[in-house]
């Protein structure tokens, strides 16, 4: 008779040694150090510290003062609810992706609901948050005027609450230093307008977002008084600003209708709150062939963004990065940290930076 093969076994190396640990605790019944399991399971001991170390952080052992490993009772999953700003919105999609990622990493269960840039619909969410009990909530929404209505719902049901970019009563706070990160993309027009055109302006718009409320305003204010500390000479009336309520379409509309009143004017520049906002004002620019009178800085870097700023010529000269992937690890760690009761800043900043277009532009040419 023909001999049958062996049956193949389809085993994952580190997950049998993770088991091997478990095992061996649950046999041995009292704490052993790192030492002890190394020798009495054969693994090497560098695995054997990563083991520990990972199942320690997934609340399967705990580890005492004096470096023993026990078994403890498996706790019911980590369940943090998320309010994303708007599936339709780049930044927000970015933010999420690294959420989701980082969630995954660190055994955390997350409920994503969609705010669609919508109040009723934050408010909504709010109420599923609490109905479904989830242990944290992560507010990502644009409205000052229902921050308080949401914080009240969430903290009356006894939820901590993290706020995105916008602050929120009871909340701790994680986004951008919104005052920063405008006067950076400030000084940066106006070092374009003295490279360029010789420090002379006309005009310098600001983008908002009104209903987003004063720290995410302080962009522009922050982008306002960036331009001042380099051209002190750029009169008062020059500074105007307008709703464009961090959406392409109405950014659109409203630099288009200035140019259009304006249409001798040179030296023009442009501080949006959002890269969303600031590709509506260049596409009133290019609509008008206003490029060589107007310059633009956004804020986020999103790829749409990067796509413009890449083509040479472009007015779109820069945008701050907000470091979106960034976001997700670092809410994780916030919300992980004050679940544990950990002392938690009330302010937490994302770190940014600032990518010019002609550092794209150079990169994209020496890529040909």
């Amino acid at each position: 008779m023909p001999k049958t093969a062996p049956k193949r076994l389809y085993l994952i190396p580190v997950l049998s040694k993770a088991l091997d640990i478990l095992e061996l605790l649950q046999s041995d019944n009292r704490p052993l150090n790192l030492e002890a399991i190394y020798e009495q399971t054969n693994i090497s001991k560098t695995t054997v510290y990563r083991i520990l170390k990972t199942l320690v952080h997934r609340g399967y052992l705990a580890q005492t003062q004096d470096g023993l490993y026990r078994i403890v009772s498996r706790p019911r999953k980590i369940r943090f609810g998320f309010g994303s700003e708007s599936s339709e919105m780049p930044f927000s999609v970015d933010v999420t992706k690294s959420l989701k990622a980082a969630a995954t990493s660190a055994g955390v269960d997350l409920l994503v609901l969609d705010n669609r840039y919508d109040a009723t619909a934050a408010l909504e969410n709010a109420d599923e948050f609490v109905r479904q009990r989830v242990d944290l909530v992560i507010e990502f929404q644009i409205d000052e005027h229902i921050a308080p209505m949401i914080a009240d719902k969430v903290h009356g049901a006894g939820i901590p609450l993290i706020a995105v970019d916008i602050p929120h009563p009871h909340a701790t706070f994680f986004g951008v230093d919104n005052y920063r990160v405008g006067l950076e993309a400030g000084e940066f027009l106006a070092q374009h307008a003295k490279s360029v055109w010789g420090g002379s302006v006309k005009w310098v718009i600001g983008l908002g977002i009104s209903e987003a409320g004063p720290l995410v305003q302080s962009r522009i204010t922050g982008a306002f008084a960036g331009v001042r500390s380099k051209l002190p000479q750029v009169p008062e009336h020059a500074f105007v600003s307008f709703d464009g309520e961090g959406l392409a379409e109405k950014s659109f509309r409203v630099v288009r209708e200035f140019l259009r009143k304006h249409p001798g004017d040179r030296g023009i520049l442009i501080a949006a709150a959002t890269d969303t906002s600031a590709l509506g004002a260049l596409k009133a620019v290019l609509e008008l062939r206003r490029e060589n009178h107007v310059a633009i800085v956004g804020q986020d870097c999103i790829e749409e963004a990067l796509e413009q700023m890449s083509v040479a010529g472009t007015p779109f000269i820069g945008s701050v990065s907000h470091e979106a992937s960034s976001y997700g690890p670092r809410l994780v760690h916030i919300g992980l940290s004050i679940l544990n009761g950990q002392t938690v800043p009330p302010y937490n900043y994302a770190e940014h930076k600032l990518i010019a277009a002609s550092s794209l532009a150079k990169r994209s040419r020496a890529a040909r």
